[in-house]
């Protein structure tokens, strides 16, 4: 990071103000670097009092940061402001004693946003349920296809407080932000935003949909010039209409169908804009086919239409969307082919977490042998299921929530065989992929899509996609 003077952008002084971090970690850690480096006196709260935690606090109290382990819930005294990672829950007591002060919290979002010098790079801003990752990587793609200086940054990548303070310069950027971000970034003023979808997730952090709901839309407050949103998804026009922009900020819709006025879709495998032409009531702008798009399952060209609309907001010229959406290679782990077996193909899907993530997966499929489970979040599994039915040659279920799927494949999909592996260690995945491979048949697609998180059995969803990864290749 470069050095920076005792104010941020919006010049408010830092010298002296006596700041609390809440949680170490991967914000944590440089928010309260980055403070004590303005000149504020910081003292870092957490709950956890872990080999891993004193080796950070032992670091940072070597710069003159106060650290107080085990003990997250108590507001130091003095306290001029909170800046809390984004994970911790908005009931915790911490932030009940900082209302009842009168003393604001803002996340490392809300930090970096207020960090910003003159003539900072706007911002387009991605969330939503799922496809925030690969959709703000699209986005950045399809920046630099233009030639513009760009990064992708915010929940994905380089960090936000990285980006405003290094050395680097950049045009704009291409922020991926969490319904956990949004909630402690009041003053967060986007150029121009997509809310990709809207479905149950993280509501234990939430406490209720509408909450979660409410968090999500925080990212079209204020925006310049497009709220993005999906024809499909209502609930995200919704979030459009309640949203107060400014003046002359337009809607603009992405679609799988023929797009309207205002919006971008697909027409005979063409990725079309009819937002930002001139006469948008008769005229469409080629940008790319939809196999410039990898891997062109639906969810994956919403996810592009998507990214399309902020480019095009942001001015890039239709060349660009082609040419960055080209050059585009997802991460890891999402629909991601593994091999070919038999004449049955295997897919590693392991980064969907959720009921709405592997609906759209196994909507890709014509016929699957579907490796699920894991936690379940609080999630329920039988709108997903009714949905998948058709599309099931058999499930094999891990984890610890199985039972649930297995009890709505038994109401819905009666007829779908089910084998339920009574296991949660991470070798189970290849006993899964051996009993997935006993169903299918030549043509079919074994999925992990598992619905569920992973930490039940598995570091992460990463580590659950490698031991399917391993357990296929073993077949082969």
């Amino acid at each position: 990071m470069g050095s920076r003077q005792v104010t941020d952008g919006q010049g408010l002084s830092w010298e002296g103000k006596h700041v609390t971090v809440a949680g170490l970690g991967v914000s944590g850690v440089p928010a309260a670097k980055v403070l004590h480096g303005l000149g504020a006196r910081v003292t870092v709260v957490n709950d956890g009092d872990d080999p891993r935690a004193r080796e950070q606090a032992a670091a940072l109290e070597a710069l003159g940061v106060t650290v107080r382990l085990g003990d997250g819930a108590t507001l130091p005294d003095g306290t001029d402001l909170i800046v809390t990672a984004p994970g911790w829950k908005p009931d915790k007591p911490l932030f009940a004693a900082a209302a009842e002060a009168g003393v604001d919290v803002w996340g490392d979002v809300e930090l970096a946003w207020r960090l910003r010098g003159p003539g900072a790079a706007p911002w387009l801003c991605v969330t939503g349920t799922n496809g925030k990752t690969t959709t703000t990587q699209m986005l950045a793609s399809i920046l630099k296809a233009a030639g513009l200086r760009t990064a992708a940054v915010g929940n994905i990548g380089v960090s936000l407080l990285d980006a405003v303070l290094g050395d680097e310069e950049y045009d704009v950027l291409a922020v991926e932000l969490s319904s956990y971000q949004l909630h402690w970034a009041p003053s967060l003023r986007a150029h121009s935003a997509a809310v990709l979808n809207l479905a149950p997730d993280h509501l234990d952090w939430h406490g209720s949909m509408e909450a979660y709901a409410r968090d999500k839309g925080r990212v079209y407050e204020g925006n310049r010039v497009a709220c993005v949103y999906n024809v499909a998804d209502k609930a995200t026009e919704d979030l459009v209409r309640e949203a107060d922009v400014e003046e002359g900020c337009r809607a603009i819709g992405f679609t799988l169908g023929t797009p309207a006025p205002s919006q971008l879709g697909v027409i005979d495998g063409i990725l079309v804009d009819r937002a930002f032409v001139e006469n948008r009531q008769k005229n469409a702008q080629e940008l790319a086919e939809v196999t410039d798009v990898t891997p062109p399952a639906p969810h994956n060209i919403a996810n592009a239409l998507a990214a399309a609309a902020l480019a095009r907001a942001f001015g890039v010229p239709p060349r660009a969307v082609r040419d960055g959406l080209r050059a585009f290679t997802p991460d890891a782990h999402r629909i991601a082919h593994v091999a070919d077996v038999d004449g049955v193909a295997y897919i590693d899907d392991s980064k969907a977490t959720n009921t709405h993530a592997a609906e759209a997966s196994l909507a890709a499929y014509p016929s699957i042998v579907w490796i699920a489970g894991g936690l379940a979040k609080g999630a329920t599994f039988d709108e997903l299921v009714a949905k998948s039915a058709p599309r099931l040659r058999g499930a094999v279920l891990i984890g610890a929530d199985r039972a649930l799927i297995a009890e709505a494949l038994a109401r819905h999909a009666p007829e779908v065989p089910v084998v339920d592996l009574d296991r949660t260690d991470t070798g189970a995945m290849l006993a899964a992929v051996q009993e997935a491979r006993r169903l299918a048949r030549a043509g079919d697609t074994v999925l992990l899509a598992p619905a569920c998180a992973s930490m039940d059995m598995f570091v992460n969803y990463n580590q659950r996609g490698d031991a399917f990864a391993e357990a296929v290749r073993e077949l082969a």
